[in-house]
């Protein structure tokens, strides 16, 4: 019996031990849906290639992803702009060293249904009558008796605040201007809806909708890398200090030819 119980406390002991060595160093990221894809897609051929990793990626926006990381909550926040001053400040205030990372360049189009047939081009200042509700009917533009349907980003989002400081100059969106979390349910809804505009980062166009010439430029990788084109950004990831160990491992590998390759692929516009 006692023979039987030593065997078992060696069984489990030895398990215990394969537990650990097979034990998975996590890490977590959050923030912009604009950058969303891209890091989706490199985390994962990065953990096919590293399989002692496990990543973890949320959206939300970039606010909330440099809230999170500021909150130790995230050990990489995903932005679409540039980390605000008063951002900084907190992370200084509890010890942090914010590192920030430009992985590739990006621009904001301004997209309608693709059988809209009135309008090929617009001006900034009339899009920002379109937001500020001065503008609200098709026939106002020359078209069709029917209302707008305008969508924005929601006020977390880098898009949205990228797309205030160009376009709106801080002035406040019109109340009926719909708010929506991410990218992606603004060009389903512009893709379904003839009376619908509204702007998404340059990775997520497809032939479901028509973009929009801005103030006689259009929004081609050749444009924004020029930097002609008026919503042009970077887009970034960040660390709450210099990072080591997985954290320096996955952003050497966002730098890598792998990883920037995947940028392009998702129809952004890598660094290198």
């Amino acid at each position: 019996m006692f023979k039987l119980r030593l065997f078992m406390i060696i069984i489990l002991f030895f398990l215990l031990i394969v537990g650990f060595s097979f034990a998975k160093e996590k890490m977590n990221i959050q923030g912009s849906t604009t950058v969303l894809p891209i890091i989706q897609i490199i985390a994962e051929e990065f953990m096919n290639d590293h399989p002692e990793y496990e990543v973890t990626i949320s959206g939300g926006g970039s606010g909330v992803g440099i809230a999170a990381l500021i909150d130790q909550i995230a050990d990489i926040a995903m932005s679409s702009r540039g980390i605000k001053e008063n951002e900084l400040q907190k992370a200084r205030e509890k010890g942090l060293d914010v590192q920030e990372y430009t992985i590739a360049f990006d621009a904001i189009a301004i997209i309608v249904h693709a059988k809209n047939e009135l309008i090929d081009q617009l001006d900034s200042a009339t899009v920002k009558k379109i937001y500020t509700g001065f503008i609200d009917n098709w026939k106002e533009l020359g078209g069709y008796d029917r209302p707008m349907v305008v969508i924005s980003r929601d006020t977390n989002s880098g898009t949205f605040e990228i797309f205030n400081e160009y376009i709106l100059n801080g002035e406040e969106m019109a109340p009926q201007v719909l708010r929506l979390t991410s990218n992606r349910p603004i060009l389903d809804e512009v893709s379904r809806n003839l009376n619908a505009i509204g702007y998404v980062g340059f990775g997520y166009l497809t032939p479901q909708v028509k973009v929009l010439t801005l103030d006689g430029v259009e929004p081609t990788q050749e444009n924004v890398i020029r930097g002609s084109y008026p919503l042009s950004r970077s887009l970034y990831l960040y660390t709450a200090t210099v990072p080591d160990g997985i954290s320096k491992e996955f952003i050497n590998y966002v730098f890598s030819d792998k990883g920037q390759r995947i940028v392009q692929e998702e129809g952004f516009i890598p660094i290198k």
